[in-house]
């Protein structure tokens, strides 16, 4: 998922030459039922995972057993996805609907994301400890971030474990293979934790949601239209996670305090 290529490095008054880890940017367009439905630029890795979790995610599909046959071309760059019926492949996926969500405030969404986007139902609790350690984790296991520094992390995790985690340069692309890999494994997420690296945006909240995580867990800040989404669909969003400290933007019942010993 990386390159190496000759850079210039600039290093306290000294110029160098040396070699370092790039990461890959690679474009993969879908077909369905042999028509173009979208490309996707992405690391290239976990192809079969990604594209599952996207169709998923879009409400293409809801099960793995709905696709007749998946091919991926990875030299060309194709993906070829059989499924029964017909799709509109002319649909306006960025058209934009506004309406009421658990009947609490006018919020945005995508069209799509109305049927997709589920309000949590999870009755997990973690302990502020238990947020810094899987933090910890998916840092640890990151690789490729470590290396380039140019993707985006996430992973799916217990209370305590890491049970997968994914890297992409695109963040969507990194929890579409989470996602992918739950249904591919048949893993049930209502009872897990999605922990990331980046920013907690409305479409970061909106994929987490798809998804049926109950709380999400960032290194970064989340953005006011997350929070109110967070805040509407019963999510849990915890942000600035960094060394000892963080902060819970929504339902913080499910963040408790240590049990005393």
């Amino acid at each position: 998922m990386s390159v190496k290529k000759t850079i210039v490095r600039y290093n306290e008054g000294l110029f160098q030459t040396v070699e370092d880890d790039i990461v890959t940017e690679f474009p993969l367009t879908i077909y369905i039922n042999n028509e173009e439905f979208a490309t996707m630029v992405c690391t290239p890795a976990h192809f079969e995972e990604m594209v599952i979790g996207f169709l998923a995610s879009e409400g293409v599909i809801r099960f793995r057993r709905e696709i007749k046959s998946l091919k991926i071309d990875e030299e060309a760059g194709f993906a070829y996805i059989k499924i029964d019926g017909t799709i509109n492949t002319q649909r306006n996926f960025s058209k934009r609907f506004i309406g009421s969500c658990c009947g609490k405030s006018r919020q945005f969404y995508f069209q799509n994301d109305v049927q997709t986007a589920k309000t949590s139902t999870s009755t997990v609790k973690l302990t502020a400890q238990q947020c810094i350690k899987l933090m910890e984790k998916m840092q640890e296991v990151s690789q490729v971030f470590k290396g380039t520094g140019g993707v985006h992390n996430a992973a799916l995790c217990t209370n305590d474990e890491m049970i997968v985690g994914r890297a992409d340069i695109g963040r969507h692309n990194a929890l579409d293979k989470l996602y992918g890999h739950c249904l591919l494994n048949k893993i049930a997420v209502r009872d897990k934790v999605l922990v990331f690296s980046g920013r907690i945006s409305s479409e970061v909240l909106t994929k987490a949601a798809k998804i049926g995580v109950g709380i999400v867990l960032s290194k970064s800040a989340p953005t006011e239209l997350a929070i109110e989404l967070a805040e509407d669909l019963n999510i849990t969003a915890v942000g600035f996670i960094r060394g000892k400290s963080f902060n819970v933007y929504t339902h913080p019942e499910r963040i408790i305090q240590e049990p005393e010993e």
